[in-house]
């Protein structure tokens, strides 16, 4: 038993409401539930209740033993005091405030049935890897489809906060805010973070005003990346090692240290030096990159943006001083579906959420278009029956597995809900 599991029964009056009575018995008529709190304090605020004749307005108190008023220190704590009635799972000892006066209690679980008790324990026994595996597939098809809709918009909000981090970082700049986050999203999960630690090094007025010659940005990137540390006998190595020596004096721009690039264990199509290669090939195909991604409204568009290739050289190389067979390494389709996920639809998001003119039906209608990605966490929903059929369903899914199922937050999810409703 979980004090999650009594806040369901209290604020959803899943108990026998007629027959209330306190520890005193006294009768008990709820009026108000009251609100629920996620925070420090009383969990339900402003509840009213009547107690035998009198009428009380206040808070509730929600424990699994009585004694744990005292085991969370709520009696030296002043936001307790205007608690009307403590409810328990047990009583085991009375609970009194600082003038004296015993807070009335209920005893919740002789006012519920025991069918939704066994509901509750069926829903939370353990498996194999998440709670309601077997019957995930039966839930209802418009209570899931209006749940993913809220586990989507609940992603994007996690993912605005950090652009609005970025956002006050380059003082409102928001071709610096997609300069940053198509780096970190280029770099992939293995060098996410040592790529925007690069594009947050180079001010991105110098990414302006050198974005008409692609060698340029090479070595500002490569330079920064540390990539033009040593020597080698390329003649085209040596050019981008003195123009980044002549740019970084230019700009004065300060010595960074950045996460060492990792190649190892990546496909030669996603070794750093390919990816900041065409990231430089992108702004250099690309003014005002921001104004036309923040108008994009089909995957068709996107893919007409984003269709571009590094310079010259990198058709026959990999790695410096490294000759390869020719490939023109443009960007993938799947790649370009990954920078819509995360980058393109989230700034989207985003930046008409700061403005105020979101829609986000136009959101739903352009994740539909994608791909659903494909990965361990997608592939076991669908050994349960839950499929996705595109990158919108695939996205909620991820929502739902890392911040409900892996939190065991089964009461608050629409699924657990529904189990728990109709078990």
């Amino acid at each position: 038993m979980k004090e999650d599991f009594l806040h369901y029964l209290w604020k959803f009056k899943k108990f026998d409401i007629l027959n209330l009575r306190t520890t005193q018995n006294e009768s008990i008529t709820i009026i108000k539930t009251g609100e629920f709190l996620e925070s420090a304090g009383p969990d339900f605020f402003n509840a009213q209740i009547i107690i035998e004749n009198q009428k009380w307005a206040g808070n509730i108190e929600i424990h699994l033993k009585s004694s744990d008023w005292y085991l969370h220190h709520h009696e030296k704590d002043p936001a307790y005091e205007n608690v009307i009635l403590h409810v328990v799972w047990e009583h085991d000892t009375a609970v009194f405030r600082q003038n004296n006066t015993e807070i009335p209690v209920l005893v919740l679980k002789e006012y519920v049935q025991s069918e939704i008790i066994d509901n509750y324990n069926s829903l939370s026994s353990p498996k194999s890897w998440i709670f309601c595996e077997k019957q995930i597939a039966q839930i209802d098809e418009f209570v899931f489809k209006n749940w993913q809709e809220r586990l989507f918009f609940e992603r994007l909000e996690r993912k605005s906060k950090f652009i609005y981090n970025l956002l006050e970082e380059k003082n409102s700049d928001w071709e610096a805010v997609l300069f940053c986050l198509l780096a970190k999203n280029f770099g992939l999960n293995t060098n996410g973070n040592s790529f925007l630690q690069i594009a947050n090094s180079i001010p991105f007025s110098i990414i302006r005003k050198e974005s008409f010659e692609i060698e340029n940005l090479e070595a500002l990137l490569f330079g920064n990346s540390g990539l033009l540390n040593n020597n080698k006998e390329d003649v085209y190595f040596k050019d981008l090692k003195i123009r980044y020596y002549y740019l970084s004096h230019k700009y004065q721009l300060k010595k960074v240290i950045v996460e060492p690039l990792q190649f190892f264990k990546h496909r030669p199509d996603n070794f750093p030096t390919i990816r900041l290669a065409q990231l430089a090939g992108l702004y250099n195909k690309h003014q005002n990159l921001f104004s036309k991604i923040i108008n994009v409204k089909s995957v068709k568009d996107v893919y007409d943006l984003l269709t571009i290739a590094p310079s010259v050289y990198w058709k026959n190389h990999y790695q410096f001083d490294k000759e390869s067979s020719k490939k023109a390494k443009i960007l993938s389709k799947a790649f370009i579906d990954l920078m819509i996920l995360n980058t393109i639809i989230p700034l989207q998001f985003a930046y008409f959420e700061r403005i105020g003119d979101s829609d986000l039906e136009d959101l739903i209608a352009f994740m539909n278009e994608v791909a659903p990605e494909k990965n361990s966490i997608i592939e076991k929903f669908e050994s349960y029956g839950v499929f996705s059929k595109n990158a919108f369903e695939s996205q909620t899914l991820l929502q739902l597995k890392n911040e409900y199922c892996n939190l065991k937050a089964c009461l608050k999810c629409a699924v657990g809900m529904e189990l728990l409703k109709n078990n």
